[in-house]
């Protein structure tokens, strides 16, 4: 099936480049881009996946701007948004250090885009030569999975996987210096995450829970001292044993495929039919559909068609499967029992986050009630101008801090207006 992207009616096909689902990550890109913002990230990936064949041969790179805009999740014609994030990263400027072939320590500084601009619904964009060579180099990169980049609502902890990722074959990140952390995060000319309290519940907590959750790595923090102030902090890294979960493909794309439809049409669920075709490929779930079709007296098509697919059945083997196709049924009903508890404790972190949503919601409108009318009008008013989606700026408008689009912005807005805030007791 040809990757493509899905948005307002319309599936884009992606060629070239655009067709694979990871992007290297060069270790000095990964290494300066903490102050970028969350879409600015997903911006620069999709970018660098798009260039990437082209990127020591070719000056310039082009892509059709509105596939750009699906392929980082913002859906919108709002170009000023994408310009605002091209912007930045024009401005963001890039630092390496690092060994040469020769072993001789080379440093350098780029801006991340050399140039960029929009253009009859094109956006073409240069990087710098330097960097360019740097982007491209295959001796050291990570590999960042665009599926599982687009789960990401957080930049700090996108961020905080594209430095961990790269470890996950030596299984350790190796102890970094809490500044280096800090300058990884984007948040090394804040004063109050110099206190390591705040840094461990602001960035590191919440970021290690949404990697462990959303990605296809788990990764356990830790700590060193000396008396006791913490100056070190590394993190241990696994792979997720839950990876094919996070691999289904959650796009209209699969939606949109024949066999989903043959699937949904049997009563199956939305999820199992994209989780058959993610596990067991088009193929392999076609020739059960075939076998169902060709069975006769199938009381229920639905169940019959999940045996087939669980157990491997075959039109001369369904009465009596071999004993290599009944021992993998027993690994595949394994790990269907495993994915179901999974899926089930990641509805259970959604209902929870949902629940820490609302208390921090009701702080915040406990907080803003009792500010003077002046306060509050003003407080409104800087916060609507810092909100750049139009969807959100109605919201806000007409429901104020009980916004629940706009919760994530207005959780940060209030902890840089009151830090600590939602450490208050009820």
């Amino acid at each position: 099936m040809v990757p493509a992207v899905q948005g307002q009616g319309a599936t884009i096909p992606l060629s070239g480049a655009l067709k694979r689902e990871s992007v290297k990550k060069n270790v000095a890109a990964i290494h300066v881009s903490g102050k970028l913002s969350l879409l600015q990230r997903k911006l620069s990936n999709v970018l660098l996946l798009n260039a990437y064949d082209s990127l020591v041969t070719q000056p310039k790179h082009r892509i059709d701007a509105r596939t750009l805009c699906l392929m980082i999740g913002y859906n919108s014609n709002d170009m000023d948004t994408l310009k605002q994030a091209l912007r930045g990263l024009a401005e963001t400027v890039a630092e390496w250090d690092m060994l040469d072939d020769k072993g001789r320590q080379e440093w350098g500084v780029s801006a991340l885009l050399s140039y960029a601009k929009l253009k009859g619904g094109v956006c073409e964009y240069a990087y710098s030569p330097a960097l360019a060579e740097k982007l491209h180099d295959p001796k050291v990169f990570a590999l960042i999975n665009l599926n599982i980049q687009k789960r990401f609502t957080s930049g700090h902890a996108l961020a905080l996987y594209e430095n961990c990722y790269r470890f996950v074959r030596t299984g350790s990140t190796g102890w970094w210096p809490l500044d280096l952390f800090r300058r990884l995060m984007g948040v090394d000319d804040s004063v109050y995450y110099e206190t390591f309290k705040h840094l461990n519940a602001k960035i590191i907590k919440p970021a290690v829970a949404e990697v462990n959750k959303t990605s296809n790595i788990v990764l356990t923090p830790q700590f060193r001292k000396e008396g006791r102030a913490v100056t070190e902090i590394r993190f241990l890294i696994k792979e997720n044993p839950q990876l094919a979960m996070f691999d289904i493909d959650d796009s209209e794309g699969v939606r949109s495929s024949e066999i989903y439809k043959a699937l949904t049409g049997q009563g199956v669920s939305d999820r199992l039919a994209r989780q058959w075709i993610a596990e067991h490929g088009e193929d392999y779930v076609s020739e059960k559909l075939r076998l169902v079709r060709e069975t006769e007296g199938v009381d229920n098509p639905a169940r019959y068609l999940s045996a087939a697919i669980r157990d491997d059945y075959r039109p001369k083997e369904v009465a009596a499967p071999s004993p290599e196709a009944l021992e993998a049924a027993a690994r595949r009903r394994a790990a269907e029992a495993q994915a179901a508890r999974a899926q089930d404790a990641r509805e259970a972190e959604i209902g929870e986050a949902r629940r820490d949503r609302a208390r921090k919601l009701a702080i915040v409108r406990r907080v803003a009630e009792a500010r003077n009318p002046t306060q509050r009008d003003s407080d409104r008013r800087l916060f609507l101008s810092q909100l750049e989606d139009e969807t959100g700026r109605e919201e806000f408008a007409r429901l104020g801090w009980a916004s629940a689009i706009n919760a994530q912005a207005i959780f940060a807005f209030w902890e840089d207006l009151v830090p600590g805030i939602f450490d208050m007791p009820e």
